[in-house]
């Protein structure tokens, strides 16, 4: 019986967090610790944000580095982990689409009504 080929996911989801934005964890062993996103992986649905979920990785000797190293890190969490700060109220929120009238899009926090500008 042959093995079945995993299927590849057609696109990713439409996420409204990018580089550069104010998140706080919501959960996980980081709750409520706050950074600033430094990359999106789109494809496995994660994040990575400064200062959170830090790992440390040994290297061993090479000719450049002898003496070896250990290498402190910011590891992927889950998108669905962290939220956007509303950057007025400093609240996180679930945020809306606005479509303005000219087609520009716009995101909006639930909780305030506030626009959360694109980094």
């Amino acid at each position: 019986m042959a093995a079945k080929k995993p299927t590849a996911r057609r696109g990713s989801a439409k996420h409204r967090i990018a580089k550069g934005d104010r998140v706080r964890v919501i959960r996980g062993n980081f709750r409520d610790a706050e950074g600033t996103v430094l990359r999106v992986i789109s494809e496995k649905d994660r994040v990575v944000v400064e200062g959170v979920n830090m790992r440390k990785r040994h290297e061993r000797p090479t000719e450049a580095n002898p003496e070896g190293s250990i290498i402190t890190f910011e590891a992927p969490i889950h998108i669905s982990n962290v939220m956007l700060v509303d950057p007025a109220s400093g609240d996180a929120s679930r945020t809306r689409l606005r479509v303005e009238a000219d087609g520009a899009k716009e995101r909006i926090a639930v909780k305030t009504g506030n626009p959360i500008p694109k980094p």
